[in-house]
C-alpha cells in the first residue's frame, strides 16, 4: 500500500472548521500520515531529520492548508524552507522526492467565481498555485491537480462534509 503523508499547515489549528474536518476525516484512513505541522511546532524551530525521514517514509506528500493572502500560512513556508534542502530535495544528489506525487488540499474563502481574470482576484487558484508546483517541479514530485474547498467564508457545514469528502476521494486516488 502507498502511504500518504499530509502536512496540515494552519495557524490556529483549533479555530479551523475545514482543516479541522479534513484532520480528523483523514487520521482514519489507513496508510495516511497526518502530521499537523503547528501543533508540532509551536515555535517554528522544525527537526529537519524527523521530517526528511517522513518525507523518505512516504510515497505522495499532501500539502492542507487554508489559503490565506494567496499562500500558505508561514509554519508551511518554514517547512519548506528548513527540510527542503540542497542535496536532499533538489541539487545534482538532491533526488530523495523524486517521483513522489504533490498534491495541494486548500481552501478559499471566496467563492470559485472570485478566483477568475474577470473576478475580484484577477487570478485562478491553479496561477496563484504555481509556486507550489514550482516547488514539486525543482524536486522532481509529479505534481497533482489541487484539490480545492471554496467559499469558505460563508461555507455551511454540510458543504464542509461535501468538500472533505471530495478529499478523501482525492486522496484515495492517491493510494492506487
Amino acid at each position: 500500500m502507498k502511504k500518504i503523508l499530509v502536512l496540515a499547515a494552519h495557524r490556529s489549528p483549533d479555530e479551523s472548521r475545514i482543516n479541522h474536518a479534513g484532520v480528523v476525516a483523514l487520521k482514519g484512513i489507513e496508510g495516511v500520515t497526518v502530521h499537523e505541522l503547528k501543533r508540532e511546532y509551536p515555535d517554528h524551530q522544525i527537526d529537519v531529520a524527523r521530517e526528511q525521514t517522513l518525507l523518505l517514509e512516504h510515497e505522495s506528500v499532501v500539502l492542507m492548508f487554508p489559503f490565506w493572502w494567496y499562500s500558505s500560512p508561514a509554519i508551511l513556508k518554514d517547512w519548506q524552507d528548513q527540510v527542503l534542502t540542497f542535496g536532499f530535495a533538489y541539487g545534482t544528489s538532491g533526488t530523495a522526492l523524486h517521483g513522489k506525487k504533490m498534491m495541494v488540499m486548500t481552501s478559499t474563502g471566496g467563492l470559485a467565481e472570485a478566483y477568475s481574470a474577470e473576478g475580484a482576484n484577477h487570478y485562478t487558484v491553479d496561477e496563484l498555485l504555481l509556486p507550489f508546483r514550482a516547488m514539486a517541479n525543482k524536486t522532481g514530485m509529479i505534481w497533482q491537480t489541487p484539490a480545492l474547498i471554496q467559499g469558505a467564508n460563508t461555507i455551511t457545514e454540510a458543504l464542509i462534509d461535501e468538500g472533505v469528502n471530495g478529499w478523501l476521494s482525492r486522496i484515495q486516488g492517491l493510494k492506487g
